[in-house]
């Protein structure tokens, strides 16, 4: 199960970086809950659709450093570029932690800081 949520992830992050948001999303489970520790969380998947719209209104550029996984959840390690409203490229690290349900991202804690 672990090297299956393992692809389901890498299949996600791909769709995004294309600026697939809903490709994306068909991988999340409809009650998907993120948390971003310390700023907000987002309750389901119309709350995250939202949040990616303005986001995500320019595909992140990310580079996973490292992807382990166990049981029902898999934990990513890396770097994204995001684009603020100002137009500057921020750069940031990131480890998020995945919980999966039946083969569907259903849950995510996000440690995001700025690089």
């Amino acid at each position: 199960m672990s090297e299956t949520n393992k692809a389901v992830l890498e299949k996600a992050n791909a769709a995004v970086t294309k600026g697939d948001n809903e490709g994306f999303l068909a991988y999340c489970t409809e009650d998907t809950q993120w948390v971003f520790v310390g700023e907000q969380t987002l309750q389901g998947k119309e709350a995250v659709r939202q949040w990616m719209a303005t986001a995500y209104a320019e595909p992140p550029v990310f580079m996973v450093e490292q992807l382990i996984a166990e049981g029902d959840f898999v934990t990513a390690i890396g770097r994204i570029n995001l684009k603020e409203e100002t137009g500057e490229i921020i750069p940031y690290s990131y480890c998020d932690v995945w919980r999966f349900s039946e083969g569907k991202m259903a849950e995510l804690k996000a440690f995001v800081i700025k690089a």
